[in-house]
């Protein structure tokens, strides 16, 4: 009896982590009505989100793929999955773009407000609004104060809403023979945040 007290208090397993906001669509769209504006498809009440994420994928507007993705995930994951289709696209970026890339991947990495303000800061005064730009912008309204001096919260939509702006511009830049393939990429990384892990 001792031995199984013990084999229990030291278990650290852990449950697994989500990645998503919701635990399906359905209360993601009850919950944030901002998505219904930018989607024609609506979910099922019984559909989970993997399921929901491949009916888009197979629609006649599968870009809602993207949007839905960067609503469902939690910012610094959809932030993660854009930076990623993103640096898909790299070849076309200017220098500037390249370096708040840079920023962006580190404040993934050390997500901290101050990082959070450098890249919003190099966003916001940026001269176009560019897939790294929009990018920026969502790292900057991910959550916390939106300025060192202002302790208002952000509006919870605007980070995706960017993240969105984001990767459908970056999509919008391919060659038209390229789109299919890059947006299906795109929903193929998607779908890894979509799983427990």
């Amino acid at each position: 009896m001792a031995n199984d007290v013990q084999d229990i208090t030291e278990d650290k397993t852990q449950p697994p982590m989500s990645a998503l906001r919701y635990e399906t669509p359905f209360e993601l769209y009850s919950e944030m009505p901002q998505v219904k504006q930018m989607t024609q498809h609506r979910p099922r009440d019984d559909e989970d989100n993997i399921e929901y994420l491949d009916r888009l994928a197979g629609s006649t507007t599968p870009e809602e793929a993207v949007t839905f993705t960067a609503f469902a995930a939690v910012p610094a994951m959809a932030i993660w999955w854009a930076y990623e289709c993103l640096r898909v696209a790299s070849d076309d970026m200017t220098a500037s773009d390249r370096e708040l890339m840079e920023m962006v991947a580190n404040w993934c990495s050390y997500s901290d407000n101050e990082n959070r303000y450098r890249v919003m800061n190099r966003a916001l005064y940026a001269p176009v609004r560019t897939p790294a730009v929009f990018l920026g912008l969502a790292v900057g309204w991910s959550g916390g104060p939106i300025a060192p001096n202002d302790s208002a919260a952000v509006p919870v939509h605007r980070a995706p809403r960017a993240i969105n702006s984001a990767v459908l511009s970056s999509l919008a830049r391919a060659e038209l023979s390229q789109r299919p393939v890059r947006l299906a990429r795109f929903i193929d990384q998607a779908a890894a945040l979509f799983r427990p892990f």
